[in-house]
């Protein structure tokens, strides 16, 4: 599984440079220590995934233990990208994956 989700990542990754969400600036501390789900109130959800969520499955699987098995970022990104409409899809699609591979649904 964690080959396939590296994949996953990398996918996730071009999706959101393709859609020219992929930011060359990072986040402040302050907005990077938030405790709020997704950091929805200190940064937008492209931010999250590019700072926050692949950095971290990226390390889980570097140090070989077990990735999260409860997972639902897809109903968070379907509103945060609701705005892209049709352009969004496949980065929506690669986000429903990556939530139905770490959660084991088929």
């Amino acid at each position: 599984m964690n080959s396939t989700i590296e994949s996953l990542l990398a996918e996730l990754e071009q999706q959101l440079k393709q859609l020219e969400l992929w930011s060359s600036s990072v986040p402040d501390s302050k907005a990077m220590s938030s405790t709020a789900p997704f950091c929805c109130d200190t940064m937008p959800l492209e931010n999250w995934l590019q700072y926050i969520f692949i950095p971290r499955m990226q390390a889980l699987i570097a140090a070989k233990v077990a990735l999260p098995t409860k997972i639902s970022v897809h109903p968070m990104a379907e509103e945060a990208f609701k705005h892209h409409s049709v352009t969004a899809q496949p980065l929506l699609s690669v986000i429903k994956r990556i939530d139905i591979c770490l959660s084991g649904e088929k």
